[in-house]
C-alpha cells in the first residue's frame, strides 16, 4: 500500500502541476455543459415555407395567417406560381410549399372538401418528416375551425354514435422541455471525453518522457500500477460529474428526482469502466499521437451509438447488438431515468450488472496488456 501511496502523489502533483490538463478537466466542460444543451435541440421549428395562392380569397388568407402563426413555419414568400416557389426550394431558401388552387373557397362553401398540394425537400428526412406532419396538423386544425363543417354534419342523436373523449397528461417533463432530455445525456459524453481521453494519453506520456523505464525496474507491481494511474482521475471525474450536477440545477433549474446516492453509484462504477478503457488504449499505444486517434475512433463510436442522438430502438438488429457492447448506452440509459422518473436500483439493476462487468474486463485488460520490462 505504500508502493500505491507513492504511486498517487505522482499523479497528483502530476495533474495539479500541469494548468492546461486542470482547465481540460474542469472548465472546459463546465462551460460546455452551459453551452451545447441550447445549441444541440432536436426540435424541428423555423421552418421556412412558401405559399402559392391560386384562389386569394378570405378562406385562403385565413389558412395562410393560421400556419404563419403556428410558432413552427416562417413565411419566407407568397409567389404567383408553383415554379416560382420550386426555385426557391432549390436555393434552399424554403422547406415546404403549400398550393392552394383556384376556387378553394367556393368549393369548401358547396361541396365542403377541397384538396391543397404540399411540396416538402426531404434532403433533411426528419424535418421533412415532422415538418409536414405539423403543416397538416394545422391546415386540419383550420378546416375543423370552419363554421360550415358543423351545418353539413347531419343531426344525430347521442344513441347513433358513440364518442371517445381522450384525456392525457404529460409525465416527468409536463413543459416538454427538449434541454430536460439533453442536459443529462450531454453530461455523460462530456465525461466520457475527458475521463477516456485524458486516461489514453496518460501511459503513452509516460512512455515518452522516459520515466516509464524507471517505473518498470521497481518493485512495483502491474495491478498497482493501473490502479495508481486510475485512482487520480476517477476523483477528478467524480469532481467534474458534482460540478455537472450543479451546473444542471444553477442554469437549467434540472434537479434529479431520483436518490444521488443511485445516481453517484452509476457514475462511480461507470468511471471505474470508462477509464480501465482509456488505460487500455495506453497500453497499447507507442505515441500519444496514436493514442488520441485511437481513442477518437472508439469516442465517435460510443457516442453516435449510444442513443443519444438517435434511439436505439430505432436502430437496426446489429447495430442494437454493438450499442450493447459500449458502456456509454447502458449509463445513459439510466442517468436520465434517475433524473427525471426518479428510477432507482430496483428499476436499473440490470444496467448496474453491465458496467461493473465492464469495470472489471477492461481494467482487468489493462492490467494484463501492461507489460513491466526493464
Amino acid at each position: 500500500m505504500k508502493v500505491l501511496s507513492f504511486l498517487l502523489q505522482k499523479e497528483f502533483r502530476q495533474i495539479f502541476r500541469d494548468k492546461t490538463i486542470l482547465a481540460m478537466m474542469f472548465v472546459v466542460p463546465t462551460v460546455q455543459l452551459i453551452i451545447l444543451p441550447l445549441a444541440a435541440n432536436f426540435e424541428v421549428k423555423n421552418i421556412n415555407v412558401s405559399f402559392v395562392d391560386h384562389d386569394r380569397s378570405t378562406y385562403s388568407q385565413q389558412l395562410i395567417n393560421k400556419i404563419g402563426a403556428s410558432g413552427y413555419f416562417r413565411v419566407i414568400a407568397s409567389t404567383l406560381s408553383y415554379n416560382e416557389a420550386l426555385t426557391l426550394v432549390e436555393k434552399n431558401e424554403t422547406d415546404l410549399i403549400l398550393e392552394i388552387p383556384s376556387g378553394f373557397e367556393r368549393n369548401l362553401l358547396r361541396e365542403g372538401s377541397q384538396q391543397v398540394n404540399i411540396t416538402v425537400d426531404a434532403i433533411n428526412g426528419t424535418k421533412a418528416t415532422i415538418g409536414g406532419g405539423y403543416l397538416t396538423a394545422v391546415i386540419a386544425d383550420f378546416n375543423s375551425s370552419l363554421d360550415f363543417n358543423s351545418t353539413l354534419q347531419p343531426v344525430l342523436s347521442s344513441q347513433d354514435f358513440s364518442q371517445i373523449d381522450i384525456a392525457y397528461s404529460d409525465w416527468f417533463n409536463p413543459q416538454k422541455e427538449y434541454k430536460f432530455y439533453m442536459v443529462p445525456g450531454i453530461l455523460v459524453l462530456l465525461l466520457t471525453m475527458i475521463g477516456g481521453f485524458i486516461t489514453a494519453l496518460n501511459i503513452v506520456k509516460e512512455k515518452e518522457i522516459g520515466t516509464i523505464e524507471q517505473i518498470n525496474v521497481t518493485p512495483i507491481k502491474k495491478w498497482e500500477f493501473i490502479l495508481g494511474k486510475l485512482i487520480p482521475f476517477w476523483i477528478v471525474g467524480m469532481i467534474v460529474f458534482t460540478v455537472g450536477l450543479t451546473v444542471m440545477y444553477i442554469v437549467y433549474g434540472i434537479f434529479p428526482k431520483g436518490s444521488f446516492a443511485t445516481l453517484y453509484l452509476f457514475a462511480s462504477v461507470y468511471l471505474v469502466a470508462l477509464l480501465g478503457f482509456g488505460l487500455l488504449i495506453s497500453t497499447f499505444s507507442n505515441s500519444q499521437l496514436q493514442a488520441m486517434f485511437v481513442a477518437f475512433f472508439f469516442m465517435m463510436i460510443f457516442m453516435l451509438m449510444s442513443g443519444f442522438f438517435t434511439s436505439i430502438d430505432s436502430m437496426p438488429e446489429w447495430a442494437r447488438q454493438i450499442s450493447n457492447l459500449t458502456p456509454v448506452t447502458h449509463f445513459i440509459s439510466v442517468v436520465r431515468p434517475i433524473v427525471l422518473k426518479g428510477s432507482g436500483i430496483a428499476d436499473t439493476y440490470i444496467e448496474l450488472i453491465y458496467l461493473i462487468g465492464f469495470a472489471i474486463l477492461l481494467n482487468g485488460l489493462a492490467i494484463l496488456n501492461y507489460r513491466k520490462t526493464s
